[in-house]
């Protein structure tokens, strides 16, 4: 599924209403440039899975792992200054992937072999200043179905 964002606030709209479809288990993998938006759309992703406001979040780049509590637990992983595949072995990333909460993370296409079967991907792409192309592939039943609920919802910014 494409859709399209023509700011920072429309991209944290179209995460908010990813996250509202969201269940304990779900992984997302986000990935794009620097600068591409993947920290706006996990902004909105956690207030429509109930964490707080969107600007609450921010990017753990330091730290790699925020956790945040809620009804669901959501899980914030930064991959940025991961040098090597091997470095996250040391992260313990499997298990966030269990199901007692919902992962994001950013830079996934840093870890390869360790991202788990299912998951939502998100790939996020410049197409000016301020707009953003967001493709969204399902991998596996559960994110197949996040997807058609989004397409149920008409989201915004879809075309």
């Amino acid at each position: 599924m494409m859709l399209y964002s023509q700011s920072p606030s429309e991209t944290i709209r179209i995460g908010k209403q990813v996250g509202r479809l969201l269940q304990c288990g779900d992984v997302i993998a986000l990935v794009g440039e620097l600068g591409a938006g993947k920290t706006q759309f996990i902004k909105g992703m956690s207030n429509g899975i109930g964490v707080g406001k969107p600007t609450y979040i921010s990017s753990p780049s330091f730290t790699l792992i925020h956790e945040y509590p809620g009804k669901i637990p959501f899980y914030h992983i930064d991959l940025y200054r991961l040098k090597w595949e091997g470095e996250a072995e040391e992260l313990g990333l499997e298990d966030y992937f269990q199901g007692k909460g919902i992962t994001a993370i950013e830079w996934a296409d840093k870890i390869p072999s360790f991202l788990p079967n299912e998951r939502l991907s998100i790939h996020m792409t410049y197409t000016g200043t301020h707009s953003r192309s967001i493709e969204l592939i399902g991998i596996g039943k559960r994110p197949l179905k996040i997807i058609e609920g989004l397409k149920d919802s008409r989201v915004q910014g879809a075309k």
